[in-house]
């Protein structure tokens, strides 16, 4: 394991560090060090939790090691032990200089995160490391109890107290183990999480919650969530020890939060309801008990209450008084009343709850409550007695002296306010029939809610740093910006730390999405969020975009209601259609019961290999963007649908933002607070600046991050963005761009980073199912999956060529790849030639393992590896939009196979037919095809091959498939073959009589027509006869030949020798149609005709223009950027982009048809464009000219003489 010298500390890393890794490192040391306190922000992916563990624990083993180093030194008495290495240069920076220090001193280690689910995988990470430190993790019996008689109550606070008596009267058997296990050696020297605790407790019957206690007492690092450092209560009930202890919040962004409302309470008219119902029947019970009784005193009292029937009443009345004058106070209904902190012991004060009362009135509490939740029979709601008994607390921090007691309490409520208003909901309703209810106010009118709320979590920090504590470490993937964040936190760090990224340039793509498709700002503003138009523009944008961004994409909304109400939106008028046709949409649960659910089911859509991926729809600060792994394909992009402000109506809100302008305004000396307004914003950029790091999670992943609201756009807000994300932010005005670049970078990513193929049954190596490359939610490698694996490798074994693929390539494009090395041996051999396509099918395959001795299989192996090599090649120039060649002959001899049936053809036309198919169909759709191909050929059954390509007759763009499957089909199938395809598509292969007749059949017919007679792919190509004649000629009529009536579809779609001849001018003149090719020159008087009926009037015009423009400046983007945007707002609308095609020049088509590809997920062939449609072009008379074709024919051809 590699190790690194960082500030006199050697440093064990499970791997060569990066830059910004040894910066973080280093940082951490320097704390640790000086006893300094730090705040430290690096991105997610840059492995801040391992840097931070191994250089925690390395200073911790240096401190230790420098302690023995000074002992020996001091038994030594000035001598040396090693002359090479004095004891002088041991060093003392990890210790405290001249301080005496001892191995009791050695810091603690307390690790504190935001949940047990984020805690869990730290400590996966620390088993990652060389490292093994005595650990333990801190949990509540929620957690932790496996008692089930406790497990069963409701309310975790009457689990406490009956946990406490089951252990004080020692009832409990798993209780009762916990000191003879706490010395196990297997639990002591393991590294455990708390399920792993759970499991351990269940396995020796050993109670977990009070052995993580024990083990806390000995453990060198300590995890918890952070609430049970902030919250005085918890730490309290902990016991935790901080003297001394070095403190580190992981995921800090949240601390501020936790820290103010640890420190806050709401008191609402339900809970002093509820403790009054509670307490009443309590007086009830043990009146009627003591009445029973002779002598009736506490001792002879068979509950075992400690408390006698005065203080019970006592304890209601005060309740009672409480309600009453937070009742009194008349609160206006949508404001509130808002008073100083130090209210709240005036208040309190009336009921008779001060410091002087303040240990008896809690000690009753507890008695009282512990005393209810350990009856047997009915249960009694005793939440509101806790929460008075929790405010106590609170409250009445100290125990200052008379003297004292005035300024204590002002130090105390410096940060708070009072807050008093009135009770909206029902709960109390529900209490109407208890024995209080006629003597309480608050059946008489809605009750008041008392709340004491601190506005700085710098209440919370400064009770911990008086702990007496090494130092604090607060560190996150974001916190910027850090100066504002550490003002909040009123304690010094003169440690921070703001890291780069380990990702390149490529990795990352960041736009500021201004303007949807149809030109509409979009903005979540309150003014404008529920407007049906920003709501529609925001729809078309996440319809388009989720076309563009493969696999994974997850949007997020600034609230819940916000996006309700847009999903509710979206799919009234068919927005949720457009996004779920082409990625099915998950959305985040309020709740927590059904969010496993949701994600796992997203994340399983993800990793299906015939779907195109999900979209899940979260919200900022929910579960989603908090703590959950999106890494590469579960997280391609990352929308953000706006600015999550927080509600600025809320009264706590506005609370905060008077109480920072309060303390901004006193400017007293050292000290500095945010503005309200500042505060204001920081909230809504650190909710999205936590969403916006989903995307990125490890070094080699790559993702786009979209903030597609207008305000982004301002210099103040792209400011508040991540340092990391800073550079790479563009600004968009037209979508079209934005679709254009989105789909480059993709595509650019895909290329230099390619990652393992979705899971399936036919893969072809076993790197996604190794353990080193984990994924959430990924299913494990099942034995199927393995059986396949071996597959694989024997087609591997038996085809050499395919060990020479790339490793990510599925099996599948090895098959399409034998496939074209079939026909390309075929070719070659010569005296054994296939009857069919069919046939080529499998030939080579027989022949591979037929060589008479080893030599001739070397040498049949090298003669495949090559001819797959150069397939490859050709196929992968095609995806990259090669430029196709075009073969010039000088005379075209007569062919055998004068017929497009395909019989005895070369493998070039079905390379590319089987290319083209792999481009427009998923993985599993091809190898469904492939399948249904082979199938055919064992068994003749032409249903078999129908119903495996049934898939192509699904979507109109896929109809050409299956009609070029018409070249597979035997003779006497060809027929119905044909008419099925008219059937399905509406439209026939051109099947005539003489494609049924059989190989033989044709031979007798060959002498008669092989002077007439060309094939399909000569016909594709140029005849230099007819160039050398000129354009006069063509136009004369001829005798119909062979050629004319040969061409098929395939053909037609090629270049169109006789338009080159008469050019441009030629094209107004009426003239017969040609067979096979007249509909061509139908193509863009029929385009045009449907754009002005597809999308009116005013946006034809608006594409005009955009032509014009193009014509004269020649300017690509702004013309695509606004054919993209008029052509994308429908689904319907997008094969009209696809066509339009037909109309860019020769030096841009490349890039057009790139885009195509990536807004389609599939390649969209050039040559095969104007057939998309051509069974739906209108007819259009042969004898009409053809004005607007004539414009659109002479600008461009103008355009490309320029």
């Amino acid at each position: 394991m590699p190790s690194l010298t960082l500030k006199g500390v050697t440093v064990n890393f499970p791997f060569t560090p990066y830059d910004c890794q040894k910066d973080y490192m280093g940082k951490v040391i320097e704390c640790l060090q000086k006893k300094e306190n730090g705040v430290l922000e690096s991105p997610t992916g840059t492995g801040k939790t391992l840097c931070l563990l191994c250089a925690t624990l390395a200073w911790r083993e240096h401190f230790k090691d420098t302690i023995s180093a000074r002992k020996i030194a001091e038994k030594l008495q000035g001598q040396e032990m090693f002359s090479s290495t004095p004891m002088s240069s041991w060093g003392t920076a990890a210790t405290d200089g001249a301080t005496p220090v001892y191995y009791t001193d050695i810091p603690k280690i307390i690790y504190a995160s935001r949940t047990h689910s984020q805690l869990a995988q730290v400590i996966g990470e620390l088993k990652n490391t060389s490292y093994s430190p005595k650990v333990c993790v801190l949990g509540s019996r929620e957690q932790l109890c496996i008692n089930q008689e406790v497990m069963r109550q409701e309310s975790n606070h009457v689990k406490v107290h009956m946990c406490r008596g089951k252990v004080s009267t020692r009832s409990c058997v798993y209780y009762n183990n916990v000191e003879e296990r706490t010395t196990d050696r297997d639990l002591v020297n393991s590294i455990l999480d708390v399920e792993d605790l759970v499991k351990f407790g269940n396995k020796q019957r050993v109670c977990p919650y009070y052995l993580s206690r024990s083990l806390k007492q000995q453990a060198d690092v300590i995890f918890m969530p952070y609430n049970y450092l902030l919250d005085p209560k918890s730490r309290r009930a902990h016991n935790i020890e901080l003297n001394g202890a070095v403190v580190i919040f992981d995921e800090a962004h949240n601390v501020e939060k936790t820290c103010e409302e640890s420190t806050s309470f709401d008191l609402t008219p339900y809970d002093v309801a509820s403790a009054v119902s509670a307490v009443d029947k309590l007086l009830v019970e043990q009146a009627t008990e003591a009445s029973a009784s002779e002598d009736f005193n506490v001792e002879n009292l068979s509950s075992g209450l400690k408390i006698d029937l005065e203080s019970i009443g006592k304890i209601k009345q005060m309740l009672l008084d409480l309600e009453a004058v937070i009742d009194s106070y008349d609160v206006p209904s949508d404001k509130g009343l808002t008073k100083a902190g130090i209210f709240i012991y005036e208040l309190l004060e009336r009921v008779q709850l001060t410091y002087s009362s303040k240990t008896a009135v809690y000690e009753a509490l507890e008695q009282i409550i512990g005393h209810l939740t350990g009856r047997p029979g009915i249960f009694l709601n005793t939440s509101g007695l806790q929460k008075l008994a929790d405010i106590i607390q609170l409250v009445f921090v100290g125990d200052p002296s008379e003297k004292d007691k005035r300024q204590q309490m002002e130090s105390n409520t410096a940060h708070f306010k009072v807050h008093i208003h009135r009770d909206n909901s029902y709960h109390k309703k529900a209490q109407s029939t208890d024995v209080w209810a006629s003597h309480s106010s608050s059946s008489k009118k809605p009750g008041n809610i008392l709340s004491y709320w601190c506005f700085s979590p710098g209440f919370s920090m400064q009770d911990l740093k008086s702990q007496g504590v090494r130092c604090i470490i607060l560190t996150s993937g974001t916190l910027s910006p850090l100066s504002s964040f550490t003002c909040e936190m009123r304690i010094p760090f003169p440690v921070s730390l703001e890291n780069s990224h380990v990702i390149e340039r490529d990795q990352i793509f960041v736009g500021i999405v201004e303007r949807g498709p149809d030109g509409v700002p979009l903005s979540s503003a309150f003014d404008r969020r529920f407007l049906p138009e920003n709501m529609a523009s925001l729809g078309n944008t996440v319809a388009n975009l989720s076309r563009v961004v493969p696999d994974g994409l997850l949007v997020f909304f600034p609230s819940f209601p916000l996006m309700e109400k847009t999903l509710d939106f979206w799919r009234t008028n068919g927005h949720a259609e457009r996004i779920e046709s082409v990625k099915p949409m998950f959305v985040e649960p309020k709740g927590k019961g059904t969010f496993n659910e949701v994600i796992d089911g997203y994340y399983q859509k993800v990793n299906d290999p015939t779907s195109k991926g999900g979209t899940f729809f979260a919200v900022c600060r929910g579960k989603a963007s908090e703590g959950l792994d999106f890494a590469d394909t579960f997280g391609r992009g990352v929308i953000i649908t706006g600015l999550p402000f927080p509600p600025k109506m809320d009264p706590r809100v506005i609370l905060k933002m008077q109480f920072l302008d309060e303390m901004s305004r006193r400017k007293a000396p050292g000290l500095k607070y945010l503005s309200g307004q500042e505060w204001y914003k920081q909230q809504a950029f650190r909710a999205v600046n936590q969403a916006i790091g989903r995307v990125i999670r490890h070094k080699d992943d790559y993702g786009a991050i979209l903030l597609c609201d207008q305000r982004f756009k301002g210099a103040g807000a792209r400011a508040q963005l991540p340092s990391w994300v800073r550079p790479y932010v563009r600004l968009y005005e037209s979508f079209g761009n934005v679709i254009r670049d989105v789909s480059q970078f993709f595509r650019v990513a895909n290329k230099l980073r390619p990652v393992a193929e979705k899971k399936s049954a036919a893969r072809s190596h076993e790197a996604a199912c190794s353990p080193d490359t984990p994924s959430p939610a990924a299913p494990s490698c099942s034995s199927s999956q393995r059986t396949n694996t071996q597959k694989a490798k024997q087609l591997d074994a038996h085809l050499p060529s395919l060990k020479r693929r790339r490793l990510h390539e599925h099996s599948v494009a090895n098959g399409m790849a034998r496939i074209c090395i079939e026909y390309e041996s075929e070719a070659q051999e010569g005296p054994r030639r296939p009857a069919n396509l069919l046939d080529a099918l499998e030939q080579g395959a027989h022949r591979g393992g037929a060589a008479p001795n080893a030599v001739a299989g070397v040498e049949q192996a090298n003669h495949l590896s090559t001819l797959s090599l150069q397939c490859d090649k050709r196929m992968a120039d095609e995806l990259r939009g090669g430029k196709r060649k075009i073969k010039l002959v000088q005379e075209q001899k007569p062919r055998a196979s004068a017929d497009v049936s395909g019989d005895g053809s070369s493998g070039g036309r079905v390379k590319a037919f089987l290319a083209e198919m792999k481009r427009s169909l998923s993985q599993f759709n091809f190898e469904r095809v492939i399948r249904a191909l082979q199938t055919y050929k064992k068994s003749d059954e032409l249903e078999a091959l129908l119903a495996g390509a049934a898939v192509l007759a699904e979507d109109a763009n896929t109809h050409r498939l299956l009609r070029g499957l018409y070249q597979f089909v035997r003779p006497h199938h060809k027929k119905s073959f044909d008419e099925r395809c008219q059937q399905l598509t509406g439209r026939g292969c051109g099947y005539k009589p003489d494609h049924s007749l059989s190989v033989e059949e044709k031979k007798a017919l060959v002498p008669r027509s092989a002077a007439v007679a060309v094939s399909s792919s000569a016909c594709s190509q140029l005849d230099t006869q007819q160039l050398n004649r000129g354009g006069a000629h063509l136009n004369q009529p001829r005798a119909p030949e062979a050629a004319a009536v040969a061409v098929s579809s395939f053909a037609c779609s090629q270049l169109d020798t006789q338009q080159l001849n008469r050019g441009g001018a030629h094209l107004n003149q009426p003239r017969a149609p040609e067979a096979g090719c007249a509909s061509k020159r139908d193509v863009p008087a029929a385009f045009l005709a449907d754009v002005k009926k597809a999308i009116g009037e005013e946006k034809s015009t608006l594409l005009f223009q955009a032509l014009q423009s193009y014509k004269k400046s020649d300017n690509y983007d702004d013309m695509v950027g606004t054919v993209v945007s008029v052509f994308t707002e429908r689904d319907e609308d997008f094969i009209l982009l696809i066509r339009f095609s037909m109309f860019i020049p020769a030096r841009h088509k490349k890039r057009y048809r790139d885009m195509l590809d990536a807004l389609q997920g599939q390649s969209v062939s050039a040559a095969d464009v104007p057939a998309v449609r051509e069974d739906q072009q209108r007819p259009v008379s042969p004898s009409s000219p053809f004005k607007t074709q004539s414009k659109i024919s002479s600008f461009f051809s103008g355009s490309q003489r320029k």
